[in-house]
Parts: structure tokens; sequence; C-alpha cells
């Protein structure tokens, strides 16, 4: 009997991961994002896009950037406000890689997460039909109508009612899917939103989005007995998956057979975070580890950068993120725990989240809801497992039978 697998796809091979931040502006003002600068004043200029492309495609034999391919990554706010900017970069990301025989040229991608409310508009349609071999476009919805509009809301509501942007990016699914088919979207789980969990994961395989990743958000916002009711949530959607026979043709992130296990300190070791391997730069052309370090992502801490378009990057300041790994952020409960497998961390809200400004101190606000998550993980598996034994002998047929349609919670 075949299980749909997690699609990890070209992002997760030898790339270096390289950001731009083009705009802090966004339509909308989610209520759990942790971009807490956002401003309509702060966009990228040519100018200084073109600078930081120059800086880096000039030291390709640099340990920075020798990586065998590249993602550029595009982000805002909102970075499709910006896309028109972001058709200049990467129509001269494209010329320079060929003209100097980069060895980045054909081995690049253009990465974007995006609302998805002027994805179907011309300039942006127009930008895809011109680069579609080489583009991850991912659009965020969050799930059923009401789980959504609880977040994602629309800012400058001018003293009315909050406005949900739902049905301002559900009429853009379909046409997403059929011009990037087999993608996923990303769901924000946060406090107020647990008791939509299994809803709006149904809900999205419903609109013809096979696989669901989905996590909960890294701030301290979890609340007494959150972590019970997202247990719940997880295995009352277990029993609709396997009941329903939607294993087959859909995947949802949380549920992972190779979490909830004890690590090795010795062969498991390594960062969760790839900050520091990455490299972000922002309106200003300043270089960070991440855009996590950036200033409009902080909420008590001071940016954490490693350089700019004009002096370069600061091997100094960067040093601290290559000496990262699991054993020297995680207090002695952590490196312990029987179900440590799994259990994520963010570089960025690690750094916000501590008493001092260091990246060594690993925040633990979410190690109740990973507990939880682990306990749905074993009731998903152990029932699945039981079901594929029992049916065995109907193998064949069951991997013919025409795929049931989502049902609700």
């Amino acid at each position: 009997m075949e299980i749909k697998e997690t699609d990890n796809g070209w992002q997760e091979g030898m790339a270096k991961s390289i950001t731009f931040i083009v705009t802090k502006d966004c339509q909308l003002a989610c209520k759990y994002c942790y971009l807490v600068g956002k401003n309509e004043k702060e966009r990228m200029s040519w100018e200084t896009a073109k600078a930081a492309i120059d800086y880096i495609l000039d030291r390709e034999h640099d340990e920075m950037f020798d990586t065998e391919s590249v993602i550029f990554d595009f982000i805002g706010g909102e970075p499709f406000l910006e896309i028109e900017l972001i058709d200049r970069i990467c129509d001269y990301l494209k010329v320079q890689m060929f003209s100097r025989n980069h060895h980045w040229f054909n081995s690049y991608r253009f990465s974007f997460s995006t609302n998805g409310i002027n994805y179907d508009s011309e300039p942006v349609q127009r930008f895809i039909g011109k680069n579609i071999g080489h583009l991850s476009i991912g659009i965020t919805i969050d799930g059923t109508r009401r789980k959504h509009d609880l977040n994602r809301v629309w800012k400058h509501s001018n003293g009315e009612a909050e406005r949900g942007s739902y049905d301002d990016v559900v009429r853009n699914i379909p046409l997403w899917l059929n011009q990037f088919p087999g993608s996923s979207t990303k769901v924000t789980i946060s406090s107020a939103d647990i008791p939509y969990i299994c809803e709006s994961v149904l809900h999205l395989y419903s609109l013809g989005i096979h696989e669901v990743n989905i996590n909960c958000v890294f701030e301290n916002v979890w609340n007494e007995g959150d972590d019970i009711a997202f247990e719940q949530q997880l295995m009352q959607l277990a029993d609709t998956i396997i009941d329903g026979d939607l294993y087959r043709d859909y995947a949802c992130s949380f549920f992972s057979e190779h979490i909830g296990k004890p690590l090795d300190p010795v062969n498991d070791n390594q960062n969760w975070c790839g900050a520091g391997r990455m490299l972000s730069i922002d309106s200003a052309g300043n270089f960070y580890p991440c855009t996590r370090f950036a200033q409009y992502s902080l909420r008590s801490k001071k940016a954490w950068m490693i350089g700019n378009i004009h002096d370069g990057i600061d091997k100094n300041r960067l040093r601290p993120f290559l000496t990262l790994d699991r054993l020297t952020q995680s207090p002695r409960e952590c490196i312990n725990c029987e179900v440590a497998s799994g259990c994520a961390w963010c570089q960025g809200e690690n750094y916000d989240a501590a008493d001092t400004p260091t990246i060594y101190q690993r925040a633990t606000a979410i190690c109740k809801m990973h507990k939880a998550r682990v306990r749905a993980n074993n009731y998903y598996w152990n029932k699945l497992y039981r079901k594929l034994e029992l049916e065995g002998n109907r193998e064949e047929y069951e991997k013919n039978k025409p795929a049931r349609k989502p049902e609700t919670c």
C-alpha cells in the first residue's frame, strides 16, 4: 500500500540561500507575524540590489558562495508588491551568471512565499511566464475561512471591523496549482486557532493541495491546556486521514515517522537552523546571517549585522554561527529529552528571547507543543500500521482504489 511522502524537493540539495528583503510593507497585518517592524517606507532600490549581486557574484570561489546551487529568495512584507524590482533583479542575475560562466548558471531557483493576493496580476503572471522553469512559489492559506481570517487580516481598517483575506487568496489557488502542480502550502498555528487544525488541513486537501506544511509559532504565546487541545486535534485529524485512506494521496508535515526519539549527542548534534550559512540583504544593503536577525524581525534585541555591500562580510561577526550545534545551545533537559528528535528551533527567536544578546541560549516555549505532537504521532503511526497489516492481502485493490474526498471534522 502506498503512503504519500512529503516532497523534500530541489531545495534540500546543496544550495546557498540568499534572501533579498525587497520591502517591509504588506497588505496584511497577520496577528502571529514575527515581522514586528513592517512599514511602508523601507524598500530596496535597484542600485542596492545590483551592488549586492555584484558583490556576491564577484566572489564565486569564496567558501561562502562555492555551493553547487543557489536559491535566490525574495521576501517582504509581501514580495510581489515589488514585482518590477524583482523582475529586474532576476533578469540581471541570469545575464550576469551567463556572461561570467558562473557555476550557478542553470543551477539556481527563484523562491517566493506570498500571501497570494496579487498573484493573478499581470506583472506577476508575466514574471512567472518568463521564469517558470526556475521558480518555487508558495501561497500561504491557513485553512478554512474562519481559521484563515482569524489571523490573516487586512491592515488599515480605518475604524471598521477587521476584514479577513481568505476570499482574496482562495480565488488564486486554482491558478497557482495549475502553474505549480504538487505545490505545498505553509500553515501557522498559534494558541487561538488550535480548535480549527483538523478542519483546516482537510479543507486545504479539498482545494487540491496535497501537501500541507504546518508548524506552531516559536514565540512564547502558549496558554495552559493548549498542548492537550493540540494533541486532540491531531488525533482527530489522524482518524480522518487513516479511516478515509487519505494518507495515500495527501501529506501533512505534523505526522512524521522520524520524530519523538532520543538523540545521540555525538551523531545527532547538528544545528536545526541554517542561520549563518544563509545570507540576507535589506533595503539599506546590510547583510545578515538570516532575515530573522534584521531589526524588523526582532522584538527586543538589536539587529545582528555581518556586513554590508560597501565593506563586505565581516567573518568575525559570522563566526559564532558556524560553531552552533544542538549541544552548545540546549539546556540539559533538551539534551536528555526522550522525544528530542524533530523538536525544532529558530535561531533568531533564540536570540530575541535570550536573557543576554547571545545565540547560545535555546528558547523552549514550544516544548510542550512538541511533546503533544509526538504523542499524536505515536497514535497516528500505530493506527496506520495496524490498518496496513490487516489489509495486507488487499494491497493491489487499495492501490487502484479512487481516493475518497476529504471529509469534514
